[in-house]
């Protein structure tokens, strides 16, 4: 039997979100700042089996998953497996699930099949995943800190545009709604048409001039500062969706509240309903769960170095 661990995705917001219809050749759009936490993990186990079978949770979205890997690979490669979902966070709450889901699924019939060495990248255009964001395809492989170039048309997943460990004392606390998100399928699709404004040279600047240099200087106030400004800035083009740059009333109270409590690196992750806290070590972490964990479900989290088999 083959087990994979992955991660969960965290994404601080997109540097370009392209008009309607309008991604231009040569214009790379999306892109993006995120990070990769070991807490809430997806864990996935496949073994060889008469007939393909598929149990827990989001079963159905996992056979999914495994139909269009196994359509991805030679003829003479297929063979059926029983695939468990051991754990899997819920979907469309921010923390990238179906990008995880599919990647551990084509990650353990990958090695169940003896393609040991395959890479994430590889995996999510088996499996249909890194449409937009590529944060959660390269996060999976290598975790941490991860900067996403943007995707030029026609192209299966962007690249890569810079990768960071964080201090390995630094801590993230989930506040995770066990409620999905209503920001998914059509109505997503209809933000993302509505999309105005937004600069994204000035939050490409922003990674570059301070978050990228606050970690490596292990600068944690400077760091939080600079991650909450480029979440708040990368919600304002969808304002006319959500209401302002939050998904939600009940998101913008507690990402205030927890300002005003002196966190610094606080965001709603993607379209939320989850929201992030950094912390700069494991007391102050817990700290913030004793304080604010009675209004939202909460947990305390490491930056994860990617999934494991």
């Amino acid at each position: 039997m083959v087990r994979v661990v992955a991660p969960s995705r965290l994404h601080f917001g997109l540097f370009h979100v392209p008009a309607a219809g309008d991604h231009r050749p040569g214009e790379r759009a999306f892109g993006g700042v995120g990070l990769m936490i070991d807490t809430p993990s997806t864990i996935v186990a496949a073994e060889p089996a008469d007939s393909w079978r598929f149990e827990g949770m989001l079963a159905s979205r996992a056979q999914s998953f495994a139909m269009r890997f196994i359509q991805a690979i030679p003829e003479d490669q297929r063979r059926p497996f029983q695939v468990l979902v051991e754990r899997c966070p819920p979907e469309h709450t921010g923390l990238g699930v179906g990008t995880q889901l599919g990647l551990a699924v084509g990650k353990a019939l990958s090695v169940a099949l003896g393609e040991t060495d395959v890479t994430s990248q590889v995996i999510a255009a088996r499996v249909g995943r890194g449409e937009r964001s590529a944060i959660g395809v390269h996060g999976f492989d290598r975790g941490g800190l991860l900067v996403d170039a943007g995707k030029l048309p026609g192209e299966e997943v962007s690249p890569l545009l810079a990768h960071v460990s964080l201090p390995k004392e630094w801590r993230v606390v989930v506040f995770a709604s066990p409620a999905a998100g209503s920001w998914h399928g059509h109505v997503e699709r209809a933000a993302f048409a509505a999309a105005r404004g937004g600069d994204p040279n000035a939050l490409r600047r922003l990674v570059d001039a301070a978050i990228i240099p606050a970690v490596r200087a292990g600068d944690f106030p400077a760091f939080g500062d600079a991650v909450h400004e480029f979440n708040r800035r990368a919600g304002e083009p969808f304002a006319a969706a959500q209401g302002g740059p939050y998904a939600s009333p009940a998101v913008a109270e507690l990402i205030a509240e927890l300002r005003a409590a002196g966190v610094h690196g606080v965001g709603q992750s993607s379209w939320g309903p989850t929201v992030f806290a950094i912390a700069p070590d494991t007391d102050t972490a817990l700290s913030l769960v004793l304080r604010f964990g009675r209004r939202v479900p909460a947990m305390v989290a490491r930056v994860s170095a990617g999934h494991t088999v």
